[in-house]
């Protein structure tokens, strides 16, 4: 070992290593090639990489997005529930028989649920994709035919 090998500081493992640049060695197209073929699956493995923690970053937020639906879905049932029972107490206080106050109250659940199961139908149409389903269809893009030309 001489005394320049000895100055030079040790190399780590992770350098990638050092051409002599006066050695006067120019790669040619396969070597080209290879160094590109290389990139290219570096830089398909980070995008993969990337997609991946990104996926399962969204299946997480999808899950407690989830869970705080369900918590909210709870607390507005039972707010509900608190209003219409003070609507039958309410009711039963300015002397309505409470049969009949209870019965009012599940009227307004029924109408209520009733108003939703209509816009749920009116929303369904949506879920079958008309607009695409209208485009696949065999000779959806062809001009018609005028007769006149015949």
């Amino acid at each position: 070992m001489d005394a320049a090998e000895a100055a030079a500081p040790p190399k780590s493992p992770l350098e990638a290593p050092q051409a002599d640049l006066g050695a006067g060695f120019e790669p040619g197209l396969i070597d080209n090639a290879a160094a590109l073929w290389t990139d290219l699956k570096g830089l398909a493995h980070d995008h993969l990489e990337l997609a991946a923690l990104e996926t399962k970053r969204a299946g997480e937020s999808l899950v407690s997005i989830v869970v705080f639906g369900i918590v909210i879905a709870i607390l507005v049932v039972s707010a509900w529930m608190g209003l219409v029972a003070a609507l039958v107490l309410w009711l039963i206080s300015i002397d309505l028989h409470p049969a009949l106050a209870v019965l009012i109250g599940v009227a307004i659940n029924l109408v209520g649920a009733a108003a939703l199961v209509l816009l749920i139908k009116s929303r369904a149409e949506a879920l079958k994709f008309p607009a695409t389903v209208r485009a696949l269809k065999p000779g959806a893009h062809r001009p018609a035919l005028n007769d006149a030309t015949s």
